[in-house]
């Protein structure tokens, strides 16, 4: 039996994948936070990360398979719990079963997955659009502004709001869940629970106050 095919295996991917999507996040949103003091960091960040060979055929190419694998692996591990559930709940008693959290991890998901869809839109399509279809000339100054102009729309932002609280209710309980899956579960738990909790807090709130800080500041 691979890894992938047995149960234990399936988590355990699943984890792993995880927990590399939780690395891409906080670099995402460290690159992110800079726009909020300074346009000039965040375009010549931006513009590296965007030209640069190494992130752009290498690691953007293991991240969308990344992205790919653990949404997939996720579904399939929700259709297999429903599939194995022989005793069913006589009564629904709320987080005496479990939390809502871990219930709902593949409503969260489907969120996330649904935003990244809509952020993708945003900005991978247009900026693969103006590099390799129009071939534009290369503008190192271009990012900020192209930034602040998808959150001039309130629709847009509150969109942007909203996936981000689920993303912080997956991550609360994905997080901490992840390293339990690959055997971190000794003495260290408590301190790791609270950073995955602080985690999973500060930096979807962090998303957040970007998207209202441009919005705010647009006009």
């Amino acid at each position: 039996m691979t890894l992938i095919a047995s149960s234990i295996g399936r988590k355990f991917a699943m984890a792993l994948s995880g927990l590399f999507l939780v690395i891409f996040l906080t670099q995402h949103f460290a690159i992110n936070i800079t726009s909020v003091f300074s346009a000039a960091l965040f375009n010549e960040l931006s513009h590296f990360m965007g030209n640069n060979p190494l992130v752009q055929f290498v690691f953007q190419p293991i991240l969308i398979l990344g992205v790919l694998f653990h949404f997939t692996l996720g579904f399939l591990l929700e259709i297999k719990n429903a599939q194995s559930r022989n005793v069913k709940y006589k009564t629904y008693r709320g987080a005496a079963n479990a939390p809502w959290v871990s219930r709902n991890m593949i409503l969260s998901g489907a969120v996330i997955l649904s935003f990244l869809g809509l952020h993708f839109y945003d900005f991978w399509v247009p900026e693969m659009n103006y590099k390799y279809i129009e071939v534009l000339p290369l503008n190192s100054e271009r990012y900020f502004e192209e930034l602040i102009h998808k959150f001039e729309s309130p629709v847009r932002v509150g969109i942007y709001a909203l996936s981000f609280v689920f993303l912080s209710l997956h991550l609360y309980h994905g997080f901490s869940s992840s390293f339990q899956s690959v055997g971190l579960n000794n003495s260290y738990t408590k301190a790791l629970k609270t950073f995955t909790v602080a985690f999973s807090i500060v930096i979807p709130v962090g998303f957040v106050f970007i998207a209202l800080f441009h919005h705010l500041t647009a006009f």
